[in-house]
């Protein structure tokens, strides 16, 4: 979990094209301030990743709740911030539209803070089933828990609708959890 500070790279580059594709007056007020948020924070990071990270062991045990708010704001390299974004990007141009702004800021707001709450007691309950005290160690980073939680509300707005995954077409409803499934294998932790 190192990254050079300030540094442009591909992954950075691609998403900025992608931006301009879509318009910067084509993106909702939210969801253009979420994007320009985590691409700040990635090139003028808060802290070195070991320092914003959430584990059980520096959020809960050691009562850094600061972490809640820092971890999903930051990402390991210019590639995870890429393809948060670019999911940021459209889940935000649709979901802002429908929910409007003020709720849709609500909304990222706590879904940034409860994800790193259950990613710790989902940790914590692995602690106790499997007897093994390391994932209290297990250290996090990115929007992606904000996304999955993205997703589900989009899939409740939009029922029915087809997505492709990995070139699947797959009803909506059950496509993130193949997502889910497809980003640990092709990138486990």
């Amino acid at each position: 979990m190192q990254r050079r500070q300030g540094r442009v790279s591909a992954g950075l580059l691609l998403l900025l094209y992608q931006i301009s594709q879509v318009g910067l007056q084509n993106i909702p007020s939210v969801t253009l301030g979420v994007l320009a948020l985590n691409i700040f924070l990635f090139l003028n990071p808060v802290r070195p990743l070991p320092e914003v990270c959430i584990s059980v062991n520096e959020g809960f045990y050691r009562k850094n709740w600061q972490r809640l708010l820092l971890s999903p704001v930051h990402h390991a390299d210019d590639w995870h911030l890429y393809y948060n974004m670019v999911s940021m990007l459209w889940k935000g141009i649709m979901l802002e539209k429908k929910l409007k702004s003020i709720w849709f800021a609500y909304i990222i707001a706590v879904f940034s803070v409860l994800i790193g709450v259950v990613y710790m007691l989902l940790e914590f309950m692995l602690v106790k089933i499997l007897n093994d005290p390391s994932y209290e160690m297990n250290c996090a980073v990115g929007f992606s828990g904000v996304l999955f939680a993205l997703k589900v509300l989009n899939n409740h707005y939009n029922p029915g609708r087809v997505s492709s995954v990995l070139g699947l077409q797959i009803p909506s409803k059950y496509a993130c959890w193949v997502e889910l499934v497809a980003i640990h294998l092709i990138s486990p932790g």
